[in-house]
């Protein structure tokens, strides 16, 4: 029987041990990585601070970079028998450096290390989230100058409102990820402080360096209070959660529209056969099968910060095992938000709208606010030039204004894309959410 990091003589009940184990060891290979970058920045602190030898630190830096190189070739693996990922690194240690091996935990706790760990991998799962929000943004706002002048209706409650165009329809979700972008950002800037060190929450009696840690390990700053620091749990999770629910309701509405208006009653777009599915009795079909996954997807992900919320509220300040749970929440969210961001990048390049739309009849009416303003620039006050242009409507003798043009900025006439594409350029610099990473890398030199 392998012994648990914090086992004494006792043993433990096999039920006991794979209920409170789970499916913890799944999430946990995707921590392995961090793990062994937490331990190299952890091991340099000790040998620094006189708690480890240089020849001792050698030694371990040694076998964390030849763990780093099994976790690159796909070799590495979690033992039967042993808890999780934390546990093997450092078994693997022992079993290669010896003594030094075992003084690896010195002035840390596992809650600590894994808070660090959940960290680093939530830093560089909100980088990619963004990377693929500003992909996508590059062809929805090339989608747009593409469709600029081409006529949409716009609708209210579902019903025909007013003029619009597909330019404008497309730059709408590019600036609404602009949005996202900046949360996601935001997200990643609260998540970016180091909690290593701050033990089981209450800090420790040895005498560590934890601002040394914070720049190892690419951190902004510290989360400076021990308990603080602890508190992140859950609630780092929680935040994630939210970046993604915003983002995954933007993309929801995004496949919503894109369901409707492929429908055979709009017709606005047309989808490549490659993008659709058929039927088994319908010879005609060409379903939109992928967006109305990605929306039902989406649905799912707007309820993530409940789902954390349900694990964290009404916990006292410290850990609880409870906490162990949010992988199973948080992990796959992100797997699936990548997946969807993917098809959406390449969905969206590839839809082809219908042109002439201003010309059927049925949308004859979206220009009747128009009517009335050109009737209020004539002379004409607002609320009687509203009713002569009800009445010509329900008399059926309606007719469309000539030389319509809009002048507003954001408008169907003044979409302003380089304003959105200039928006979109600052947002992204504020915030380099790669240089954590090169950081990283510096350790396994």
């Amino acid at each position: 029987m392998v012994m648990k990091l914090w086992q004494k003589d006792t043993p433990l009940d096999a039920r006991i041990e794979d209920f409170t184990v789970g499916d913890d060891p799944i999430y946990d290979l995707e921590l392995a990585e961090y793990d062994v970058f937490v331990n190299l920045a952890h091991a340099q602190m000790l040998a620094q601070t006189g708690l480890l030898t240089h020849q001792e630190y050698a030694s371990l830096k040694e076998g964390l970079i030849s763990i780093h190189r099994s976790l690159l070739y796909g070799t590495f693996k979690i033992e039967p028998g042993i808890e999780d990922v934390h546990s093997q690194i450092e078994k693997l240690l022992t079993e290669q450096t010896g003594d030094a091996g075992k003084k690896i935990h010195t002035a840390r706790s596992r809650n600590d290390q894994v808070l660090t760990d959940l960290k680093l991998y939530f830093r560089e799962q909100l980088a990619n989230t963004g990377d693929q929000i500003k992909a996508l943004f590059e062809q929805s706002i090339g989608q747009a100058e593409r469709y600029q002048d081409v006529f949409m209706p716009g609708y209210t409650h579902l019903q025909v409102a007013m003029p619009s165009s597909f330019g404008q329809w497309f730059g709408s979700y590019a600036e609404n990820l602009i949005d996202d972008l900046q949360l996601v950002q935001q997200v990643f800037r609260i998540i970016n402080q180091n909690p290593l060190g701050s033990a089981a929450g209450y800090g420790s009696s040895f005498p560590i360096d934890r601002e040394l840690t914070t720049r190892l390990l690419g951190f902004d700053r510290l989360d400076i209070n021990s308990i603080h620091a602890q508190i992140q749990r859950g609630k780092s999770e929680l935040l994630c959660g939210m970046a993604l629910a915003s983002l995954a309701h933007t993309l929801n509405k995004w496949a919503y529209d894109i369901c409707l208006y492929n429908g055979q009653n709009f017709g606005f777009f047309t989808l490549p056969v490659s993008m659709t599915t058929g039927s088994s009795i319908m010879p005609h079909k060409k379903n939109p099968d992928v967006f109305e996954l990605i929306r039902a997807k989406t649905n799912k992900l707007v309820t993530i910060p409940q789902q954390v919320l349900q694990l964290i509220q009404n916990l006292p300040a410290g850990y609880h095992r409870d906490f162990q749970l949010l992988k199973e929440i948080i992990f796959p969210a992100f797997q699936t938000m990548n997946k969807i961001l993917d098809l959406m990048i390449f969905a969206v390049g590839s839809i082809e709208v219908k042109e002439g739309l201003d010309e059927d009849e049925r949308y004859l009416l979206a220009y009747s606010v128009d009517a009335v303003n050109q009737l209020v620039t004539q002379g004409v006050s607002f609320r009687d030039a509203y009713h002569q242009v009800g009445q010509q409507v329900r008399s059926g003798q309606f007719r469309k204004p000539a030389n319509l043009k809009t002048t507003h900025l954001g408008s169907i006439h003044r979409p302003a894309f380089g304003k959105i594409q200039e928006k979109m350029k600052q947002v992204a610099e504020e915030v380099d959410m790669h240089k954590p990473r090169e950081i990283l890398q510096q350790l396994l030199d």
